[in-house]
């Protein structure tokens, strides 16, 4: 194995700062499993959202524990506690890092973060060039999809990372119970579309009444459609199977995120919002037609552009930081449910002649 001996040196204790949600944190794994591959025996502290402690189980093959992070006014993913970050920091000071690890972004807030944590030295992206420490801090690169501009920062760091595979292990536990659902439902998994019609940020939402468009046209064709997602998301499943007007599976609040995802890997296609659900089926392997409103298409598209098809419209305020829209929502607007379906149509078509 080719260990680095540059900037990093042999870290014993590693802190990666990455305070986001769940697709956010599966577009690092390929960065986070080469940091691991590098440094086998060096103790990793996510330093994360409180919701990452399951993200830190099922991938304690690269990440030893979770470090929470209490927010700040900066960091929208979650509600801050400013007060706690004293207590914080003197927790990370006494871990005593070697080094730590700006994973968040481009740094024009995280970077503060990472300076505070204590480490002996600190390293990431920075937002200017002015800024930039050769091997240590690198210009952001804006251009460079998610889970590659990581492995570009590690590379920089003198890592080799170049595996940008996603992946998401799931236990037996996890498998016999999406096999139990299917069964359950009367589902044919290789017949069955599985469509996501939820998302955190409503700016991010496809309209319910395409979703419900696409379920009752795809049924039609002889599919089976199941609706999946959270339990704040049972509203919006709800609203869909009534209004697509035919039989649908609704599994909304059904699975874990580990029965989810092996839901994912033995249906036929996802189709869903640009959220976290796009990972996962990137990191199942399985085929997805992805609508992408107001987010950075180029940052967040899955790599393999012909198993996973994204369909956006260009608009002027893209990508968008409003959670909901002020302006009418024109790229949700824009996507019709003819061009979904179009792409779904041409996807089922390919998976089935592979089949054949």
């Amino acid at each position: 194995m080719n260990v680095p001996t540059g900037f990093l040196g042999q870290p014993a204790r590693i802190a990666v700062f990455r305070a986001l949600q769940l697709g956010d944190m599966l577009c690092a794994v390929p960065a986070l499993r080469a940091l691991r591959q590098a440094f086998p025996t060096a103790h990793i502290t996510l330093i994360g959202l409180p919701n990452a402690r399951e993200f830190v189980q099922r991938f304690d093959r690269y990440v030893d524990e979770l470090l929470e992070f209490p927010g700040t006014a900066d960091f929208p993913e979650q509600t801050h506690r400013e007060r706690a970050l004293p207590a914080f920091y003197r927790e990370a000071h006494a871990r005593r890092f070697d080094v730590a690890l700006q994973l968040h972004g481009s740094g024009k807030h995280s970077n503060e973060i990472a300076r505070c944590l204590g480490a002996r030295q600190w390293a990431g992206f920075v937002p200017t060039r002015a800024e930039s420490v050769p091997g240590s801090r690198m210009v952001w690169p804006d251009r460079m999809p998610e889970p590659l501009r990581y492995l570009a920062l590690l590379r920089y760091l003198g890592i080799s990372a170049f595996d940008s595979t996603l992946e998401l292990p799931l236990s037996s536990c996890e498998q016999a119970a999406a096999d139990a659902l299917i069964a359950e439902q009367g589902l044919n998994p290789q017949r069955t579309v599985l469509l996501h019609v939820g998302a955190r940020l409503p700016s991010r939402r496809w309209p319910l009444t395409r979703f419900a468009q696409v379920a009752a046209a795809v049924v039609v064709q002889g599919w089976q459609v199941a609706l999946t997602g959270t339990d704040e998301e049972a509203e919006l499943v709800a609203l869909v199977a009534r209004d697509c007007g035919t039989r649908v599976a609704n599994l909304c609040g059904r699975t874990t995120l580990g029965e989810l995802a092996a839901l994912v890997g033995r249906c036929r296609l996802v189709v869903c919002n640009d959220t976290g659900m796009s990972h996962v089926a990137a990191a199942m392997r399985t085929p997805s037609v992805v609508i992408a409103s107001g987010s950075d298409v180029r940052r967040w598209a899955p790599l393999d552009s012909r198993r996973h098809t994204v369909i956006s419209v260009n608009v002027p305020c893209r990508p968008c930081s409003h959670a909901v829209c002020p302006i009418g929502h024109p790229c949700a607007l824009g996507v019709s449910a003819d061009a979904v379906l179009g792409r779904v149509r041409r996807q089922l078509q390919e998976l089935h002649h592979v089949a054949s």
